[in-house]
């Protein structure tokens, strides 16, 4: 097995924009912006429409991921029929079982210390469980509880789609060995991409169902790992590049403002999926990567995108509890950008700490035990 490759700043850059997505549309939930200055001068409606559509950002993510494992395991195994299980598997649990575990022990804990945010609701009238609730955590269905039950739990609500990563990951190598050949699991993959829009058709009305089902976000993952592919071959890399990069840019920005995503998901998932899929394959030509200077802006949003999965996972941590402490009925005004300025610094502090702090060197210890060193 080779060497993972170093990080790919157009890949963080894409992941920093989705991640702030994210981040945006949870915050505006909480402290709804229509009184503050950034409507004033840009208007309500444009501040909504940047706000509304977070789920998009998940829709990118999830195209990251299956360009990356598609990727990452054509580099160490060179085709994928070839992919160790046990090496797939143990690179998996050693960077996102740390910090679930983490997650969950935090939640529980601000839960029984009586903070009413992080104890479970019932917003169907069903009660539901601790104990329900981190076994859909651990055991990946976290978004069929929320389909069935509701957003039960807030801060563990953003593990809906870490479930569907979570058995994106199961099957990835066990598709691999059973297909052998790459045309077949490009067929397979590109089946995904068809059944996507017409999952989400078929499910219209039901937000469980065409945002947060399985079938509604895998063919973003397929799409993400076709991309893998293309980008293999070579045939995408050059200068022409940058000529691809600003339309799509723009065709995605139009897509994500031009509707909410309740009217748009059964192609708005697709168009953006394929617009993340272009940019991807830009990303592939690494080859001025070392002399390349960003500016200011993208430097930043590379921050956030390497920090993106601790972000992901534990923000809304620090939202409840800055809920908790200033109730959104109570800060009003520009009080809300303060606000929003403290979760956004709030979060990255917390983010890195546990990166550096926790993940990396449990990350590390967890390879050392799952992965033969020979790998």
């Amino acid at each position: 097995m080779t060497e993972a490759p170093t990080r790919n700043r157009k890949i963080d850059l894409l992941r920093g924009v989705s991640i702030l997505l994210v981040l945006f549309h949870h915050f505006n939930i909480a402290y709804r912006l229509d009184d503050t200055f950034l409507s004033r001068v840009f208007g309500w409606e444009a501040v909504r429409a940047v706000a509304r559509n977070g789920n998009y950002g998940v829709t990118m993510f999830f195209v990251i991921s299956g360009y990356l494992i598609t990727a990452n395991a054509t580099r160490r195994w060179s085709e994928l029929g070839h992919v160790d299980v046990r090496v797939f598997y143990g690179l998996r649990i050693a960077r996102i079982v740390p910090c679930l575990l983490l997650l969950l022990a935090v939640v529980n804990a601000l839960a029984m210390a009586g903070i009413a945010i992080f104890q479970n609701h019932s917003p169907a009238g069903t009660p539901v469980s601790f104990w329900l609730v981190n076994l859909a955590s651990l055991t990946f269905w976290m978004n069929v509880l929320i389909g069935t039950h509701g957003w039960t739990n807030y801060a563990l609500g953003v593990l809906w789609s870490l479930s569907v990563e979570e058995v994106f990951y199961l099957s990835f190598p066990l598709l691999c060995l059973a297909f052998r050949r790459e045309a077949q699991l490009v067929a397979f993959w590109l089946a995904c991409i068809f059944v996507g829009p017409a999952y989400r058709f078929l499910h219209q009305g039901d937000e469980g169902g065409y945002l947060y089902a399985y079938f509604a976000c895998f063919d973003a993952i397929a799409t993400g790992c076709c991309a893998a592919l293309l980008a293999k071959r070579g045939a995408w890399r050059g200068r022409a590049w940058s000529v691809r990069a600003w339309p799509t840019a723009l065709a995605m920005t139009f897509v994500y403002l031009s509707w909410p995503i309740r009217e748009s998901n059964v192609f708005g998932v697709t168009a953006m999926a394929f617009g993340a899929a272009v940019l991807l394959l830009g990303a592939s030509d690494r080859l001025d990567e070392s002399k390349a200077r960003g500016t200011r802006v993208s430097t930043v949003l590379e921050a956030f995108g390497r920090l993106s999965y601790e972000l992901y996972l534990f923000h809304l941590i620090v939202l409840g509890l800055l809920r908790t402490i200033f109730p959104p009925p109570g800060v009003a005004g520009d009080e809300k950008l303060v606000v929003l300025v403290g979760y956004l610094l709030l979060s990255t502090c917390l983010s890195v700490i546990i990166a550096r702090m926790y993940a990396e060197p449990s990350s590390r210890i967890v390879r050392h035990w799952l992965i033969p060193r020979r790998s």
